[in-house]
C-alpha cells in the first residue's frame, strides 16, 4: 500500500493511541505529559538532525476497535512510530496495523506476557511484565511477615496474566494463597467479596484490576473493618488513583516499574526533575516518569538511524541489536527478545498521598 511521507518537512511525528478518556485517562494523560517534557527539551536543543519531534495523540477510549482505527489513521498520516499504548487488548489489536505498515511501537504500557513471548517484531518494550511485578508484590508482603494471602483479580487477560505472576511469587516462597477470587471488569460488585475477606481475617489482599475497581475494592475492605495490607499493580500508580481513594489510600502498596520519581540518585529521574522544575512543576508522578523514559527511548532510536532521512524501516533497524542507555537504565534488544527492562520495585502511599519507597 502507498504510505504518506514518513515526516513532514522539519517535523518527526510520533503517534500515541491510548485512552485519554475512560478508565485509564489519568495514567494516559500523565504519561503523555512526561513524554512531552523530554521531547520539548530535545526540540529546544535543535531536535534530531535539525528536525523537531511532534507527539500526535489520539483517544482510543480504551477500546480495541477504536485503537485499530486510530492506529490506521496515524499510519496513513505518516507517523514514524507509535508509543505508550495503554492496555493489553488495544495493544494486541494494533499488531496487524504495525506489521502492515512496518510501524514500530515504543514502550507500550502493558506487561502482557503474550506481547513478550514470542517477541513481536515491531513492539519494543520498556516496562517489565505484569507477572514480574505481581511476583514482586507478593514477595514484598511476605518479606514484612504476611502469611495469610488472598488474590483478587479482574477476570480478563490482564488479570489472568498478573494472577499467574502472584501465584509464581508465592510458589517461589513455598507459600499458597488461601483464596483466589475473580470479579467482572464491568460490574465489579466487590463489597460481598471484601466482607468475606475481612471475616476470614486475611492479612493481605493482592488486588489486581483497573483503577475504578481497585478503589471500590479497597473502600469496601476498609468499610468491612479489615486492616489487611493491600497491594496493587503499576497500572494504578497515578495521582488520580490516590485521590479517588481519599483517606483509604494511606498504606496501599503499589508496584513500580521505573525508578522512584523523586530519586535524584538516578540520572534519568534527576534529568526529568530538572526539566520539570524549569517548566514550573514541583514534582513528577510514576506515570510521568514512564512517559519520560519512553520518550528517551524514542529519541535514542531516532539518533541511531543511518542516513539523512529518518524512516520507519530505519528505526526498526536501529533498534534491533541496540544497546541503549536511558540515563542509568540499560536496554538491549535482539531479534528474539524485545523485553527491555526487568526493573521492579514497590511504593507505599503515605499519609500525604505521595508514593514512598
Amino acid at each position: 500500500m502507498a504510505l504518506a511521507p514518513a515526516h513532514a518537512q522539519g517535523v518527526l511525528r510520533i503517534g500515541m493511541v491510548a485512552g485519554f478518556t475512560g478508565p485509564v485517562a489519568g495514567l494516559v494523560q500523565e504519561s503523555a505529559e512526561g513524554a512531552r517534557l523530554y521531547f520539548e527539551s530535545v526540540n529546544a536543543s535543535g531536535g534530531i538532525k535539525g528536525q523537531n519531534i511532534e507527539l500526535v495523540t489520539m483517544d482510543d477510549k480504551y477500546d480495541d476497535k477504536t485503537a485499530v482505527a486510530q492506529a490506521k489513521a496515524l499510519a496513513s498520516q505518516g507517523v514514524l512510530g507509535l508509543m505508550l499504548s495503554r492496555g493489553t487488548g488495544p495493544t494486541e489489536a494494533m499488531l496487524p496495523v504495525l506489521k502492515e505498515n512496518k510501524l514500530p511501537l515504543f514502550a507500550p504500557a502493558t506487561g502482557a506476557i503474550s506481547l513478550h513471548e514470542p517477541a513481536q517484531p515491531y513492539v519494543y518494550h520498556l516496562r517489565a511484565s505484569y507477572q514480574k511485578e505481581a511476583e514482586r508484590a507478593v514477595k514484598h508482603l511476605a518479606g514484612i511477615g504476611v502469611k495469610r494471602f488472598t488474590i483478587v483479580q479482574v477476570n480478563d487477560a490482564f488479570g489472568n496474566d498478573a494472577g499467574k505472576g502472584a501465584i509464581k511469587g508465592l510458589d517461589d516462597l513455598k507459600m499458597r494463597a488461601l483464596s483466589h477470587l475473580r470479579f467482572d471488569r464491568n460490574k465489579p460488585d466487590l463489597a460481598p467479596t471484601m466482607q468475606a475477606i475481612a471475616k476470614a481475617g486475611m492479612e493481605a489482599v493482592v488486588l489486581i484490576g483497573p483503577g475504578y475497581a481497585v478503589v471500590e475494592g479497597i473502600n469496601a475492605l476498609r468499610a468491612a473493618g479489615s486492616t489487611a495490607h493491600v497491594a496493587t499493580l503499576s497500572n494504578n500508580a497515578s495521582a488520580e488513583f490516590v485521590k479517588a481513594l481519599g483517606e483509604n489510600a494511606h498504606g496501599v502498596v503499589v508496584t513500580q516499574l521505573f525508578p522512584y520519581e523523586r530519586s535524584t540518585a538516578n540520572l534519568m529521574v534527576r534529568e526529568a526533575l530538572s526539566l520539570a522544575k524549569s517548566a514550573g512543576r514541583s514534582e513528577l508522578t510514576p506515570a510521568q516518569v514512564e512517559g519520560f523514559a519512553a520518550a528517551k527511548l524514542v529519541v535514542e532510536a531516532l539518533k541511531r538511524v543511518n542516513g539523512k532521512d529518518i524512516t520507519r524501516d530505519g528505526l526498526n533497524k536501529a533498534l534491533d541489536g541496540a544497546r541503549l542507555d536511558l540515563g542509568g537504565l540499560q536496554v538491549h534488544y535482539t531479534d528474539k527478545d524485545h523485553t527491555g527492562l526487568e526493573y521492579t520495585d514497590v511504593s507505599i502511599v503515605g499519609a500525604d498521598g505521595k508514593f514512598k519507597r
